[in-house]
């Protein structure tokens, strides 16, 4: 036991070494601190390993962490391992399963098509002749990733000596949150479990495919998941419009008919299933086209039934015509997002309050998706958005870079003591890369307007109009007596007018930030006072102290507490003057 203790110890003494010299060399702490060189920072990630590239994955899905700067390199993390010899997979897949690998699978390809910083991927076919993927995890990963968590945690117990502001940003909280994350993902049930689920409410929604779940042969480090065709949609992204009319015509039409079931299917994960895919890049959504002897070819919108799997839909898309002869594929099922129904109904009238170009209504949707970590002063805050908001609302949805207005109000939300709950932070981040696909699929579509009409049917779907009138009923009655009564509060006004009895109460701007300053005044003469009276108590002992040595030491003693105390508020007043002026500089 005391062995296994001791080479853990060593081995974080090593990694520690290791990731401090790393991050030495890309000047790692002060390029972060200050957002700037992300290159640098996506550099250090890489080397140090498949902790740190998932930490930099995630918190490319953190516009509230980070700038969209950041956003866009972080999401360019490349992993750099090296492929597990098939012995190796062998010995992991039969201690995971207890079986051998040409038990369960009819062909198996030793060498991987992919490999990333968790594990790598091999071809495989079952039994029954399905062709499956079978993602298998690195030996030393969860290892790995444990030790550095350990450290991390032991990097934050120092870090919360050091003069940094984290006043709205709870470092705490963030770890808690990443190390969460990180933890999902080396731990391949929940992705089954992600996976099964999505697969219930979105395969067979319009062209959408899902690749189908295989639980009974999963494990913590093994995952097998259908194989899917299909390549990249970025390859239609990037596509150039031939020169002829016909070509071009009808190539338009198939990515108008893409970009607009991406939409809709991206709305219903969010308004209906509560449940949305938070990392759609175009590596993870796939594109093919149907052979010609495929039966589904044949396939009407209605004949998919799709609402009997997924129960009847509160936003109904369902379509009566023929599906085209091409499919979309989702993948990855690592990073989801899961809403509550109250957090659903805020974005919701945030989506409505920024169609309605009011930048007050926007503010009042903002900060019902919000925690607040202070005291916020909600008119200040509205004042400040209507001026950020401004040229944005006059600029019309499609034409907003929507990354970075989500970043500067979310940095705007800081610094009124607001916080974006991290489910909308996610969502902000699937809807960036949903917004990408479609703009280069069809510019002409912004996802913002076509979500509207969607946000006002979801927000009278759950509108509740009994409640809603016997409200009103109740407030008319109660106005209809408060109405009677107001000739007798008039009457009451004036008399305490007329005694001299009234009393105005009045708040003014940045009331409370007055009232501290003004109390460390105070507090600060009182000292004054005390000090003076010590000094001249001293002065007086020490004074009429001839002959009497205990008098004297008495009066001296006094003149060193003076001292002591003018000490320590020069150190404490040259701390704070240091504090400010290190944030000013960043």
């Amino acid at each position: 036991m005391f062995l296994n203790e001791e080479n853990t110890t060593i081995s974080q003494k090593t990694r520690l070494k290791q990731i401090i010299k790393v991050l030495n060399q890309h000047s790692f702490l002060t390029n972060f601190y200050r957002q700037k060189h992300p290159e640098e920072i996506r550099q250090a990630l890489e080397e140090l390993g498949p902790t740190f590239i998932k930490i930099g994955q995630l918190l490319s899905t953190r516009p509230d962490l980070v700038s969209p700067d950041y956003i866009k390199e972080l999401r360019q993390l490349q992993d750099q391992v090296d492929v597990d010899s098939y012995a190796t997979v062998e010995q992991t897949f039969e201690e995971q399963t207890g079986k051998r690998i040409e038990d369960v699978f009819q062909t198996f390809d030793q060498t991987p098509f992919a490999s990333a910083s968790i594990g790598q991927t091999h071809h495989a076919t079952l039994f029954d002749g399905t062709k499956v993927v079978v993602k298998v995890q690195h030996p030393a990963v969860t290892q790995l990733v444990q030790t550095d968590l350990a450290l991390f945690k032991r990097a934050l117990g120092m870090a919360e000596h050091v003069p940094i502001d984290f006043s709205v940003i709870d470092p705490k909280r963030v770890l808690d949150e990443l190390s969460t994350s990180l933890l999902h993902e080396i731990d391949t049930t929940t992705e089954v479990q992600n996976g099964q689920e999505f697969y219930r409410l979105n395969n067979g929604f319009d062209i959408i495919e899902v690749p189908k779940v295989y639980p009974q042969y999963c494990t913590q480090k093994i995952l097998v998941n259908e194989a899917m065709p299909g390549k990249s949609i970025k390859h239609l992204m990037n596509e150039k419009m031939p020169l002829d009319e016909t070509s071009a015509a009808r190539l338009k039409e198939r990515n108008h008919y893409l970009a607009h079931v991406l939409v809709e299917n991206f709305i219903k994960q969010v308004f209906e299933d509560h449940f949305f895919h938070a990392d759609p890049h175009p590596g993870n959504v796939l594109f093919y086209d149907l052979p010609k002897d495929d039966p589904k070819r044949n396939a009407m919108a209605k004949d998919l039934n799709y609402q009997k799997q997924l129960g009847r839909h509160e936003i109904e898309i369902q379509k009566d015509h023929p599906l085209p002869p091409y499919r979309l594929v989702y993948l990855d099922f690592g990073m989801m997002g899961r809403l509550s129904p109250s957090l659903t109904d805020g974005i919701a009238q945030v989506v409505i309050a920024l169609n309605t170009k009011s930048a007050r209504q926007v503010g009042q949707a903002i900060l019902g998706i919000c925690n607040r970590t202070g005291e916020v002063d909600e008119q200040e805050f509205y004042s400040q958005l209507t001026g950020f908001l401004a040229p944005y609302l006059n600029t019309g949805l499609g034409g907003i870079d929507l990354p970075a207005m989500l970043f500067q109000i979310i940095s705007l939300c800081r610094q009124n003591n607001l916080q974006v709950k991290p489910e909308v932070t996610l969502l902000i981040k699937a809807f960036s890369s949903i917004e990408g696909i479609v703009a280069a699929l069809d510019p002409e579509m912004s996802l913002m307007e076509v979500a509207k009409p969607f946000a006002k049917k979801y927000l009278l779907k759950h509108f509740n109009w009994r409640d809603s009138l016997e409200s009103s009923i109740w407030q008319a009655r109660q106005t209809a007596f408060d109405s009677i009564a107001i000739p007798s509060r008039i009457n009451d006004l004036l008399e305490v007018l007329s005694t001299g009895q009234a009393k105005i109460n009045f708040q003014y701007k940045d009331q409370a930030r007055v009232l501290r300053n003004l109390e460390r005044m105070l507090n600060r003469l009182l000292i004054v006072i005390v000090l003076a009276a010590i000094i001249l108590g001293s002065s007086i002992l020490v004074e009429g102290s001839a002959g009497h040595p205990a008098i004297f030491k008495l009066g001296t003693a006094g003149y060193t507490i003076a001292i002591i105390i003018i000490i320590g508020l020069f150190l404490g007043e040259l701390y704070r003057y240091l504090k400010k002026h290190h944030k000013k500089r960043f």
